[in-house]
C-alpha cells in the first residue's frame, strides 16, 4: 500500500483539482496524507485524505487579500512562503520521517513542500494548476506596470526572506528552480498537451492530464434565447464599473445573462436589472456553463478550463498578466475573442461576434475533446504511483 503526502497553499484555485486525485489514490487503496488549511479540510476528507491543518504555521498576520495577491506581489508570496517553510520545518519533518510518504505532492508554488521533499529525499511529483512555466514559457507573461511596481518594491523583502531561509539550514535556495518547471521534475499539469503553450519544450515526464472535472457532455445548444454568462472569478473585488458596463451592453440585447459579482460587488449596487439579466453573489459555475452559449470570463485558469471543457466558447477579459498569458493561447486557438476596453459598445461586439461565427464554438469543442483524452484524475494518480513504485538508485 502506497503512502502519499499531499502538500497544499490556501487558495481554491490551486486545491480543487486536486481533490479528485486524492479521491482516485485512496479508491486504489493508497493512504493519503494532506497539509492544507481549514477551508479545505471538508472536501479534502470526504475524498478520503488524512488532513492535517496548517493554520498554526502561517506568519501571524497573512495579507487578508493574499489569494488575490499571489498572482501579481512576488514578495507575498516569498516572504509567507519561506517563513511558513521555517516554522513548519522541525514539526513536519519529523513527522514525515516517521510516517515515510512514498511519494510527497507539492503545488508548483508550495516552496515548504519542494523544500521538504529535497531535504528528506522524498520522490517529489508537482501539481500544477496553471500552465507549466519553463524558462521559454516563462516569457510569455507579460507584467503589467503595477505588477511591476509590486516585485521591485519586494526585491529588499525576497533577498532578506532567502537569506533567513538559508540561515536556516536550506543552503542552496534556488528561488527560480522553485518557480520554474525543470524537465526532470516529474510533473502534473491540470491540461492539456493541445492548450499548453509551447508543449514541445516539456519532456516526457510532464504528465498533461486535463482538468480534472466531473465533465458534462457537450452538446449542441438550440431553443430559445442564447445565454451569456459573466464573472470575473470569486476573488477580484470591486468591478461594480465592469458590470454596469454589461448591463449597458445587454440592456436592449436578444441575450438573457447570468452575472457572478465575486467578492466586493453587492447585487444591488447595480440598481434595477432588466428581466433578462439575473446577477448573485456567486453560482454553482458548472452548472450554468452546462446551459451557457458564451462566457465573458478574466480568464484564470480553472473558469477557462471549465469553459472549455463544457464547450462554451468566450470573451476574454484578463485581469492580471498570468491570465493574460491564458486569454492569449485562448485567443491563438480561436476559442476567445479578447474584450481589449470594456466598455458597453466593445462588450455588445463581442458578444454578437462570438454569437454569430460558429467557428468558435467548433474549436472549443474540439480543445474540449483533448481534455477528455488527457485521461483526468486516474492519469494523475497513475503519475504519482509511478513516482512511488519507482525503484530506488
Amino acid at each position: 500500500m502506497s503512502r502519499v503526502v499531499f502538500f497544499g497553499i490556501p487558495a481554491w484555485g490551486h486545491t480543487n483539482p486536486t481533490v479528485e486525485v486524492v479521491r482516485e489514490l485512496t479508491r486504489r487503496g493508497c493512504q493519503v496524507r494532506y497539509y492544507s488549511f481549514t477551508p479545505f479540510r471538508e472536501k479534502l476528507t470526504e475524498a478520503g485524505a488524512e488532513f492535517v491543518s496548517c493554520d498554526g504555521y502561517l506568519p501571524p498576520d497573512p495579507p487578508k487579500d493574499l489569494e488575490k495577491r499571489l498572482g501579481k506581489d512576488f514578495s507575498a508570496l516569498v516572504g509567507m512562503t519561506f517563513d511558513t517553510t521555517m516554522r513548519m520545518d522541525a514539526p513536519v519533518c519529523g513527522q514525515l520521517r516517521e510516517w515515510q510518504p512514498d511519494c510527497l505532492v507539492a503545488d508548483s508554488v508550495c516552496f515548504w513542500g519542494k523544500l521538504f521533499a529535497k531535504k528528506l529525499g522524498i520522490p517529489l511529483v508537482c501539481s500544477t494548476t496553471t500552465f507549466a512555466f519553463n524558462r521559454e514559457t516563462a516569457r510569455l507573461i507579460r507584467r503589467r506596470p503595477d505588477e511591476l511596481i509590486w516585485m521591485l518594491r519586494g526585491l529588499p523583502l525576497v533577498r532578506k526572506k532567502t537569506e533567513q531561509l538559508r540561515c536556516s539550514g536550506y543552503k542552496d535556495v534556488d528561488l527560480i528552480g522553485l518557480l520554474q518547471n525543470d524537465n526532470e521534475t516529474d510533473t502534473i499539469v491540470y491540461t492539456s498537451r493541445a492548450f499548453q503553450p509551447l508543449a514541445e519544450t516539456f519532456s516526457d515526464r510532464y504528465a498533461f492530464v486535463g482538468p480534472v472535472l466531473a465533465l458534462p457532455p457537450v452538446q449542441e445548444r438550440t431553443g430559445g434565447k442564447p445565454l451569456l454568462y459573466v464573472s470575473l472569478g470569486t476573488v477580484i473585488g470591486g468591478r461594480k464599473d465592469f458590470f454596469r458596463s454589461c448591463v449597458l451592453a445587454l440592456t436592449d440585447s436578444p441575450y438573457e445573462a447570468v452575472f457572478s459579482l465575486g467578492e466586493g460587488t453587492a447585487v444591488d449596487s447595480l440598481g434595477q436589472l432588466p428581466d433578462h439579466i439575473r446577477a448573485f453573489a456567486r453560482v454553482d459555475q458548472l452548472s450554468v456553463l452546462r446551459r451557457a452559449d458564451v462566457f465573458l470570463t478574466h480568464c484564470g485558469m480553472n473558469s477557462a478550463s471549465e469553459a472549455i471543457a463544457c464547450g462554451v466558447p468566450t470573451v476574454l477579459a484578463p485581469q492580471q498578466s498570468e491570465e493574460d498569458a491564458v486569454a492569449r493561447r485562448m485567443e491563438e486557438l480561436g476559442v476567445g475573442v479578447r474584450l481589449g476596453r470594456e466598455t458597453p459598445e466593445r462588450i455588445r461586439a463581442a458578444v454578437d461576434r462570438v454569437l454569430s461565427d460558429g467557428s468558435y464554438a467548433a474549436r472549443t469543442r474540439e480543445l474540449a475533446e483533448s481534455f477528455r483524452s488527457a485521461g483526468g484524475a486516474a492519469a494523475a494518480a497513475d503519475k504519482i504511483l509511478s513516482v512511488a513504485n519507482r525503484p530506488s538508485l
